[in-house]
């Protein structure tokens, strides 16, 4: 990343911090969770608020790796398509993301398609906040200032800053570049020669690192889980009671069936 945007980026941070930590508490209390003290499983719990807001969400490999994921927002239902052809730190700051459209995002139900380009941070406004939300709800301030100083801790001669940012992605399961963002944000690392080595640092570096510091690879690789015929069985189910109670008939279902294949076609690749 250049050093302009990420200036910009950070200065957007500071003057948003306050007012997008509050809605990430506000996520935190709904799902019953301690902002305090817990870092979420998003995966696992995000499922049954996106449902109450009437939002599928599934992961689907897309054929084009820069989208980290595209939300679409029907007359009835919303759908949260996430790219499992990234890799799974990618995916969450991905589903993140994507909760702060559904959530807090008014004028989505207007835009019908709101599409997340991976780690690019996009200057408009709505995507910034998506970003600096999805960074605060997988790093909580808490947990994660308490990481980095066990982890600075643990540093030996020879170590470098590539290090802790390595321990801090492998901890909370998010990209390399977030990380970077969030310690800047919490003034927790030194600007000049340090942060432009962190902002020249490549994928192959932090492979290295991981490898070297035994952390769990796994992360950094896509998972291409395709959750696309859980999707088409709800579909089906929902399109025969409609058929039963003669809300529907049976072309109408094949057709919605149809263009549902040719789109994840057109996704998929």
């Amino acid at each position: 990343m250049k050093f302009e945007r990420f200036k910009k980026i950070i200065e957007y941070n500071h003057e948003h911090q306050n007012e997008l930590a509050e809605k990430v508490r506000n996520f935190y209390l709904q799902m019953n969770f301690d902002y305090e003290k817990e870092v979420l499983n998003l995966m696992r719990i995000v499922k049954p608020l996106f449902n109450e807001k009437k939002y599928f969400v599934m992961e689907i490999p897309f054929k084009d790796r820069e989208i980290g994921a595209i939300c679409y927002k029907s007359d009835s239902f919303g759908y949260t398509f996430l790219n499992s052809a990234l890799p799974k730190v990618k995916v969450n700051f991905a589903l993140a993301h994507e909760i702060y459209h559904v959530l807090y995002q008014k004028d989505l139900a207007k835009k019908k398609v709101d599409i997340y380009i991976s780690e690019q941070y996009l200057e408009q406004k709505e995507e910034l906040s998506a970003n600096l939300f999805a960074g605060i709800l997988l790093m909580p301030t808490p947990s994660f200032t308490e990481m980095f100083r066990r982890f600075s801790n643990e540093q030996t001669v020879g170590d470098s800053y590539i290090t802790i940012i390595a321990k801090l992605m492998s901890c909370f399961e998010v990209p390399y570049m977030s990380v970077v963002i969030r310690c800047y944000e919490l003034g927790l690392l030194p600007d000049g020669e340090t942060l432009q080595m962190l902002l020249d640092t490549d994928a192959k570096t932090i492979e290295e690192m991981f490898t070297q510091l035994w952390l769990n690879e796994e992360i950094l690789y896509p998972t291409k889980r395709d959750n696309y015929k859980r999707l088409e069985q709800i579909v089906t189910d929902v399109g025969m009671r409609c058929v039963k109670e003669e809300i529907l008939d049976d072309r109408t279902i094949e057709k919605v069936l149809k263009n549902m294949k040719k789109i994840y076609n057109e996704i998929r690749g």
